[in-house]
């Protein structure tokens, strides 16, 4: 075979129109074989001819996309000294486009042998592993745009391509669980209908389905176990064939951008699917296990792994960080994504041991043109010690509010000393994110996620229940701060459905109202259970998929989201730019009056209030003539007004509305207590009651113009506070 020396230089198989150039990287590599597979199996092997910077490559002329190849990297075998060349395994290329099979399980896969782990093992792993595929890099993107929703304007979804799409009786059955049915018109609908602005979507690179599941029927459902950070998953294609998901995965974000709505990935650049050092060789740990993998320092023969999957990406070697910015500018580039979540982020700032925010991949991120410019959402936490970093990421950085999620469910479900924290949630989270100069926006505020109960399921189950997941029921977490509304999982009373009803418009309704990025787990605006299972990793079927069949009552949850959604889109002072000038902790207020928290006699919190044992009862007042922000034409934001009454106590409360100075009338818009009496007026001063463990949404239009800025009414001096403040700000 013709090979010429090509160029180093971008990493990865790169079709030009007339041929392919090959270039890999391996500091520890005596020789590399580019390794070229037919349909029948076959190999052809040829020495990669030139190596510059430690970089190995050669060009193939007429060589096009299609085809199948992988390398054999030649070099030391010493685990003791950290590593793991072994050219009889046919090895990943880490820069690959699109990646063909899966492996099975076979013991060729593996270092050493099976039951003497200090034996090496040189079976060829060919047949038995995935191969790397050419790709077509051109694409008719016609006159695709990103939607560059403003953070305060997204509502993001988070979606699994096969749990959303599996079961959905519109789509076409071959395309179900594919990236062509996320980009079908039956789901774009459902989106839009709802008003989500962005999906998530969960693992889309290539990743392992562990053999081991596979053998007890269970599968990766999750996709937390990457193998390729450049390969769209090709179980995820309706047509893998020859690179083709490419293509489709393209043609699906073209197709969600046309309804303007942004994608997404929930990304997994802290650990690789080649686990710890009794894992199987695919890639990465044969190509250069040292220079790829985080080592214990005394020990390179194991793994130092604050993932709780085997192994750690060293994130202080240039060539992690230049394969992971790589991969985030092909997907931003290349695939038109949108942004990421990055899983058990807190590792990716250990260039030691201990979390730094200022590591070098958090800098090379903040001066990146092209990355640091899309969405950047980060799990806050991992497994190693010091790993829970809620609150400790840079500026450029938005996070997983997991203490959002803690307080607000605590609230709901009546735990004591929980009042303060909440106001302090409700309102953006000022205490976690406003001293690194964050805004609201820093804040991703989520009830539930993939990961534990869905929203049905939180109240209606105390403990898990993962016994189909062949554990024992020992794995999932046990603390889901859930409440079963008093009776363990399904059940025929209606009163505890009808309040198991109230308690998920419960939930909803306070992340609407929330300020910070709302983000809604795929199906929950549906009352979507896996019957009390809080770990569905491994469960490839409808336990974990969305269920479409609606019953009125789920039907009517649907709609229900639907009005919250659109409610938020349509109220700026519902989703602010700038925290609250009176939102210091325990909902504290401020000469602005942009918010006040009242007690339920209608009187100002003091301090103590917040801190009593049973206070699970307040109302906020939302002052939209006060937000004291432009918009993005400079112009002055004027919204409605809002008072909201919450009641997490088990019996219903008596509120009395704040005085005329508030403003002298409002109208009911929402109420999860009761169906009746929305659009109703009420009356300044006046007594409502708000039913146990409900919330009531009231709404006036604003009337600043009708109150003198000389009189007593707060509502006047705050709309002229604010509008000095404007005039300051220009």
């Amino acid at each position: 075979m013709q090979i010429w020396p090509g160029r180093p230089y971008p990493l990865g198989a790169t079709f030009d129109g007339t041929g392919t150039n090959f270039a890999l990287f391996s500091e520890v590599a005596e020789r590399v074989e580019l390794c070229l597979l037919d349909a029948d199996g076959s190999e052809t092997r040829v020495d990669l001819p030139e190596v510059d910077a430690f970089v190995w490559h050669g060009y193939v002329p007429a060589l096009q996309p299609g085809q199948r190849y992988g390398f054999r990297v030649h070099g030391p075998y010493e685990p003791s000294e950290g590593h793991r060349c072994n050219p009889a395994k046919l090895l990943l290329d880490p820069y690959a486009k699109a990646i063909d099979g899966q492996v099975d399980g076979d013991p060729s896969l593996f270092s050493y042998r099976f039951g003497a782990e200090g034996e090496r093992n040189d079976d060829d792993s060919a047949g038995h592993t995935m191969t790397s595929v050419v790709v077509n890099p051109f694409f008719d993107w016609g006159h695709d745009r990103p939607p560059r929703h403003e953070y305060h304007d997204s509502v993001i979804y988070e979606a699994h391509v096969r749990g959303l799409t599996q079961l959905h009786p519109a789509v076409p059955e071959e395309l179900r669980g594919t990236y062509s049915a996320i980009g079908h018109p039956a789901i774009i609908e459902h989106l839009t209908s709802l008003g989500v602005t962005a999906v998530e979507l969960m693992p889309v690179h290539q990743f392992v389905i562990d053999p081991g599941l596979v053998d007890q029927g269970l599968s990766n459902y999750w996709g937390y176990n990457t193998i390729g950070f450049f390969a769209p998953h090709n179980g995820y294609a309706a047509f893998p064939e020859a690179g083709q998901q490419v293509q489709e995965f393209k043609s699906m974000v073209k197709a969600l951008h046309e309804a303007g709505i942004e994608v997404i990935l929930d990304v997994v650049y802290n650990h690789t699917a080649e686990g710890n050092h009794l894992g199987p060789t695919l890639g990465f740990r044969g190509i250069d296990n040292a220079n790829y993998y985080r080592l214990v320092d005394d020990d390179p023969t194991h793994y130092f792994d604050t993932t709780g999957t085997g192994n750690s990406l060293l994130m202080r070697s240039p060539h992690v960080l230049q394969l992971i910015m790589d991969s985030l500018r092909y997907w931003v580039q290349e695939m038109h994504v949108d942004g990421f979540r990055f899983d058990l982020a807190a590792t990716l700032a250990r260039q030691f041991h201990e979390v730094d925010r200022l590591s070098a991949f958090f800098d090379i991120v903040q001066q990146d043109p092209v990355i640091s410019q899309v969405k950047l959402i980060a799990e806050p936490w991992d497994l190693g010690d010091g790993g829970y970093q809620v609150g400790g990421f840079p500026p450029l950085w938005s996070e997983w509010n997991g203490k959002y999620r803690d307080t607000v469910r605590d609230f709901w479900r009546g735990e004591p000393s929980t009042l303060g924290e909440f106001a302090s949630r409700l309102s953006g989270s000022s205490d976690l994110y406003e001293h690194t100069g964050r805004r609201p926006i820093a804040s991703v505020n989520f009830i539930t996620a993939h990961d534990g109960f869905t929203l049905a399921d939180l109240v209606s189950y105390n403990e898990k229940h993962n016994e189909a997941n062949g554990e024992g029921n020992r794995d999932g977490e046990s603390h889901n701060r859930s409440w079963n509304c008093g009776v363990e999982g399904a059940t025929s009373d209606r009163k505890v459905l009808a309040l198991r009803a109230r308690q998920q418009r419960n939930f909803l309704t306070t992340l609407m109202l929330s300020q910070g990025v709302p983000m809604i787990s795929h199906g929950d605006e549906l009352g979507r259970t896996q019957q009390g299972n809080n770990n569905v990793y491994c469960q490839d079927s409808p336990l974990s998929w969305v269920d479409w069949d609606l019953d009125p009552q789920r039907s009517s949850l649907l709609d229900f989201t639907r009005m919250l959604v659109r409610l938020r889109r349509e109220h700026p002072v519902l989703r602010r730019r700038r925290f609250f000038a009176g939102a210091a902790e325990h909902g504290g207020e401020s000469e602005l009056r942009d918010i006040a928290w009242l007690t339920p006699a209608g009187e100002h919190m003091e301090e103590s209030a917040w801190h009593a044992d049973q206070a699970r009862a307040v109302s906020v007042f939302l002052n939209g003539e006060a937000i004291a922000e432009p918009d993005p034409r400079g112009e002055e934001i004027i919204d409605d007004s809002f008072l909201v009454l919450f009641n997490a106590q088990a019996h219903p409360m008596s509120f009395t509305l704040p005085p005329e100075g508030y403003g002298p009338t409002w109208t009911v818009l929402v109420n999860t207590g009761a169906r009746s009496g929305l659009g109703a007026p009420v009356e300044a001063g006046a007594s409502f009651e708000v039913a146990a463990r409900s919330v009531v949404l009231l709404t006036r239009p604003p009337v600043a113009e009708t109150l003198s800025a000389e009189g007593e009414g707060p509502v006047a001096k705050a709309s002229a506070n604010a509008r000095t403040a404007r005039r300051r700000r220009a």
